[in-house]
């Protein structure tokens, strides 16, 4: 799980980033090909063409342009309708979308990771259940196709992964990113507009965001969703939202309420933790237990 804290941390400061340099100001569809090239770029030293089979290489494909491709395209245009906290507000509905995805490739119902992904969303909730303003509605539609293609992602990721557990996954995620990158190109194409990075500071924010948050970032949260429980990777996804509102506090002073900050938190924090001792309590002793789909 600490993989999964070090990216919630790292991330945390992505959507003020977006929001405060970026959205509006550059290209969305430009932004989005720009991260993913800078992300692929990381790995490509790494990347080894004889080391992946042809099946592993377009699994690997296809979730980076879900999880990865169209979730950024999903996730830019939300910013364009709402602001910083309403877009991390919009994010609760994720870990039941995981909860859910999982249970669905598991083939079972499983009621515990659906109660700790509700938990985690009540959390979430109670820190940003504000009365959103403007065209809310279509932003948040908008934010639910991004949530759904990274839940989905994360999921596939997981279970893919957890199948071939002799595959070196740094040699091979420069996949990821191919996936990733077509969507990207050909949105940009189609879409984009002339309205590129002006100021140093917008191109510092995208080699940030391109190199570090996608480029470390996802591939040690995959990485992390592989060893943990699906309740877990579930509730971790709503641990971005205090952090995120936190940083946005801190760094932009924008106004949040610390109480409710503090009791949602709490709340996202005990989910964890109880999906994490439902783990030990099935499988004593067992690091591996994340693969239990009722862990």
């Amino acid at each position: 799980m600490s993989l999964l804290i070090f990216v919630t941390v790292l991330w945390a400061f992505s959507f003020s980033l977006i929001g405060v340099y970026l959205a509006g100001q550059v290209d969305s569809y430009f932004a989005v090909l720009t991260r993913i090239v800078l992300a692929g770029l990381v790995f490509l030293p790494l990347f080894r063409w004889r080391g992946c089979d042809r099946r592993t290489a377009l699994t690997l494909v296809i979730i980076g342009a879900v999880q990865l491709g169209l979730m950024y395209l999903f996730y830019y245009q939300s910013f364009l309708l709402l602001s910083v906290p309403e877009v991390l507000l919009f994010t609760i509905f994720t870990p039941v979308y995981i909860a859910v995805f999982y249970d669905l490739l598991e083939r079972r119902f499983s009621p515990w990771n659906l109660a700790v992904a509700a938990l985690a969303v009540a959390g979430a909730a109670i820190i940003r259940w504000d009365q959103p303003a403007g065209s809310f509605w279509r932003g948040f539609l908008i934010v639910q196709g991004a949530n759904i293609c990274f839940a989905l992602g994360q999921v596939a990721y997981k279970q893919f992964m957890q199948r071939r557990p002799g595959l070196q996954a740094h040699t091979a995620f420069a996949w990821f990113y191919v996936g990733a990158g077509i969507v990207a190109l050909l949105a940009w194409l189609l879409l984009g507009e002339p309205d590129y990075p002006s100021t140093a500071v917008q191109w510092t924010v995208l080699l940030w965001l391109g190199l570090v948050a996608s480029g470390l970032g996802y591939y040690l949260w995959n990485q992390g969703a592989t060893r943990v429980s699906a309740g877990t990777l579930a509730a971790m996804n709503n641990a971005l939202i205090p952090a995120g509102l936190l940083v946005n506090l801190l760094i932009w002073n924008r106004d949040a309420d610390l109480a409710r900050l503090g009791v949602g938190g709490a709340i996202i924090v005990t989910s964890v933790l109880l999906s994490e001792w439902r783990v030990r309590q099935n499988k004593p002793g067992n690091t591996q237990s994340a693969g239990n789909p009722h862990g």
